[in-house]
């Protein structure tokens, strides 16, 4: 009698696009015997080398497991992978063009575009992801259905370029015609989440969409990388200073309570102090709360790996000093919220998140419930909170 099949145990690297390919991998190489898929990345050098890492690793401690290497550092050296001891296969091709959806966690992740046709300098995630390209709304509408049907309370639409959905469909869809078709078609969502976007690619629709509905979330995450014109310039990003400053205005504008974030590129070729202070300054200009910093990371294949570069140690400093500003804007925000009553979705480990992904202490409530909790304090990273209402 032949042993039953058993979805893979994956390992994985990197962004919220991999977590949702990572369940798709489990099941596409279900098999009889015991597997492992690594899904790498390949953002950072450091990424890529922390998935050799891990597959050497796994190698030495379960030796008769097969292991399969899938992802963007897959995708770019499927060689290099291949020869690393104990691999037995690397899938190279990209993923197809459709919706996925991940049930694991407290959140539903619905990734609805993959690819990016854009060339920033110091990225590389194109030439692994291939162009840009859109699942069809049908089809997304069909996944949030079931995602809701699972139990999910909050979606969260994700991809490599989140912002350029529809491009390739034509028709006039783009991410604001979606966002307001799954908020018109799915009554019974309570939250829909935006991950990542590209602040010159937000359209007037979304933009309108959150006012008219606040089950989509006062939150948004910018991929702003730094807040000088030059530094911008050479990073070959398509928006500038002022186009980043009047977005977060029009936001605010359409909805007064939204929080923001964005993601940063310290020591970039070039950088000087001069232009460092641009970028810390842009914190307090578009009045941003949750900051993801990141050092410079040349990857030899890429444009800005060719340009003179930072000195490491400046580098380390700026990105410190950077931290340091996100860490104070953050403390404000939590200040404000003491003395509130918040609705908060549970997750595991005593934690929630408000809508705007305010995070929140919540010891010894079970994930998965939406309730409502008093902020009575903060630790500097999280509200210290009291339930007041249990949930569902």
């Amino acid at each position: 009698m032949n042993a039953p099949l058993r979805s893979a145990e994956v390992v994985t690297f990197g962004c919220r696009l991999n977590a949702v390919e990572s369940q798709e991998l489990g099941r596409a190489h279900a098999s009889a015997r015991e597997t492992v898929v690594v899904n790498t990345c390949a953002v950072t050098g450091e990424a890529t080398r922390q998935a050799r890492q891990a597959i050497r690793r796994l190698h030495r401690e379960r030796p008769g497991a097969e292991i399969i290497v899938a992802g963007c550092a897959a995708r770019l050296d499927p060689q290099g992978f291949a020869n690393i001891d104990g691999v037995t296969r690397v899938v190279a091709e990209h993923a197809p063009n459709r919706a996925l959806a991940s049930v694991e966690g407290t959140r539903g992740l619905l990734a609805i575009q993959n690819g990016c046709d854009h060339r920033c300098t110091f990225c590389i995630i194109p030439f692994a992801r291939g162009a840009a390209r859109s699942a069809a709304p049908s089809e997304v509408v069909a996944q949030a259905r079931a995602l809701i049907a699972s139990g999910k309370k909050e979606i969260v639409l994700t991809g490599v370029d989140l912002t350029s959905y529809g491009v390739d469909i034509g028709e006039g869809w783009t991410l604001g015609r979606l966002v307001r078709l799954l908020l018109r078609e799915l009554p019974a969502l309570e939250r829909l989440r935006l991950s990542s976007v590209d602040c010159i690619e937000v359209d007037d629709d979304l933009i309108a969409a959150f006012a008219d509905d606040s089950r989509l979330c006062p939150h948004l995450h910018l991929s702003l990388q730094s807040g000088d014109d030059l530094v911008l310039k050479r990073m070959k990003r398509r928006h500038s200073r002022q186009d980043a400053i009047d977005l977060c205005h029009a936001l605010r504008k359409e909805r007064p309570d939204i929080v923001l974030g964005a993601d940063f590129i310290v020591g970039f070729p070039t950088e000087t102090e001069e232009m460092f202070a641009a970028t810390l300054d842009i914190v307090d200009a578009c009045g941003l709360t949750h900051l993801h910093v990141f050092p410079f990371s040349a990857r030899p294949e890429t444009p800005a790996a060719r340009m003179p570069q930072v000195a490491p140690h400046i580098t380390k400093e700026r990105a410190a000093r950077l931290r340091e500003k996100g860490d104070a804007a953050l403390r404000r925000h939590l200040d404000a919220q003491r003395g509130r009553t918040l609705r908060l979705l549970t997750e595991r480990g005593g934690t929630a998140r408000a809508a705007d992904f305010t995070l929140a202490r919540t010891p010894g409530v079970d994930a998965g419930l939406m309730i409502e909790a008093l902020c009575k304090g903060h630790d500097g990273r999280a509200l210290v909170t009291s339930v007041t209402a249990s949930g569902r």
